[in-house]
């Protein structure tokens, strides 16, 4: 963290308490309703009493930022995204610079337990997925802006690069997809939709606090793309053998059933998820070199999975193309 990190985290301390309502500088909040929740290097997120402040990365679009808040604050995704909340202070703002961040107000949510994977709410991501895939867009605030997957799976690769791991399994991999995959090209617009863009079990809370449905959060990825790229991170799993064959088929089922445009009703997904699930791949796998790389490391089993998932990938030389060629190779159980 650089020096400036405790005075933001201070900073967004005290939005969150004065959205909450919540006394300030008169006396210091006690743990339990003050809290860091994260503190990277791309976010910084603190609780105080119901509401959370986010300062976004050094590098987010401010203007796409707000078309993305005000999708999240529409109607029309009511029940599906978690919507952001006025910073205090302001006549309405959904969000605001501080100490050179864009910051955001958000009710608290609480998130799925990492601890109790039996639990994990695998039908409810696939329902509200289908939801999101299916809301009209020309209905939205806009334009907007495109789904931010490529694109990080693009800055996945540079990290890796940057960290001087060039393992050649993932650049084999990444070669082979497309352009529009390699965030090289515009993505394609036949079949776009509303995308997360970044979905995983830590993208979903229960809003009310602890026990009200669940909701989609963190819209930073959010925009408009192919849907199958919210499907790919689970598909991705399944296919490194990390996610269990009943826990992607309650995942997939709960998607088609509720009519998730991202793939056909029946049949087999894959001709449909093979491209995006393989950048999924790459991004993972980049990521976790780099990180092993910088903290001088081997890799664990999981990230030695996903780069093994990258080999099978490079080895039999999938299509860069949905429907052409074979999917990427299951690992053996």
């Amino acid at each position: 963290m650089t020096s400036s990190a405790p005075t933001l985290t201070r900073a967004l301390g005290a939005i969150a308490a004065a959205a909450s309502g919540i006394p300030g500088p008169a006396r210091p909040p006690e743990p339990a309703v003050l809290a860091v929740l994260a503190e990277r290097a791309e976010s910084t997120v603190v609780r105080s009493g119901g509401l959370v402040a986010k300062a976004h990365a050094g590098d987010t679009d401010s203007a796409a930022l707000s078309v993305r808040l005000r999708v999240a604050a529409h109607p029309l995704l009511d029940g599906i995204l978690l919507p952001p909340a006025a910073l205090p202070g302001t006549d309405g703002a959904l969000s605001a610079p501080v100490h050179g961040r864009t910051v955001t107000v958000w009710p608290f949510g609480r998130p799925v337990d990492p601890d109790a994977p039996d639990s994990a709410p695998w039908e409810d991501a696939g329902r509200l997925l289908a939801r999101l895939h299916s809301v009209p867009v020309a209905a939205l605030p806009g334009p907007l802006p495109p789904m931010r997957g490529p694109a990080k799976a693009a800055r996945g690769v540079a990290r890796m690069l940057a960290a001087g791991a060039a393992e050649p399994a993932v650049l084999a991999a990444w070669r082979g997809l497309p352009a529009w995959a390699r965030d090289e090209a515009p993505q394609p617009r036949d079949g776009a939709a509303l995308c997360h863009g970044d979905l995983h079990l830590g993208q979903l809370v229960r809003h009310p606090a602890p026990l009200g449905p669940w909701r989609l959060i963190d819209v930073d990825d959010l925009g408009l793309g192919g849907p199958a790229w919210d499907l790919a991170r689970p598909a991705m799993w399944f296919a490194a053998g990390l996610l269990d064959p009943a826990d992607w088929g309650r995942f997939l089922g709960a998607y088609r059933a509720a009519g998730g445009p991202a793939v056909p009703a029946d049949g087999d997904p894959w001709p449909h998820l093979d491209v995006a699930a393989r950048a999924l791949a790459v991004q993972t796998a980049a990521i976790a070199v780099a990180k092993a790389a910088q903290e001088g490391r081997v890799l664990d089993v999981t990230e030695q999975a996903v780069l093994d998932t990258c080999r099978r990938i490079a080895e039999v030389k999938c299509s860069s193309t949905p429907g052409e060629g074979p999917r990427p190779v299951r690992a053996r159980r």
